[in-house]
């Protein structure tokens, strides 16, 4: 996906990078495994939360934390870095939250 400022993104584009995060995870079992510890959910409440805004913030929390999560998902998804964290504050509202730095 890519957007036509490196640097914001829509609250809808926000949406549809954190559901492509979400698939990211997903993608390896792994990555789903540390993911689904640390919210606490399981595979079966997986679907109804992702349609949920807290809860695709949090997955760009989750990956923006990591640097080398970060980088993987935004070279796989064509997107920089700082969209990913960008996407991030659309949903949540906190421009320091889930960045690093």
């Amino acid at each position: 996906m890519k957007t036509s400022n490196k640097n914001r993104v829509s609250a809808e584009e926000a949406q549809t990078i954190a559901i492509d995060a979400l698939g990211f995870l997903a993608g390896d079992p792994d990555r789903l495994g540390r993911f689904l510890a640390i919210t606490g959910l399981g595979p079966e409440n997986l679907r109804a939360a992702a349609s949920q805004k807290d809860f695709l913030g949090q997955v760009l929390h989750y990956v923006a934390q990591d640097e080398s999560l970060l980088l993987a998902f935004a070279g796989q998804a064509g997107l920089v870095p700082n969209q990913v964290t960008s996407a991030h504050h659309a949903l949540t509202g906190d421009p320091h939250e889930g960045y690093l730095n």
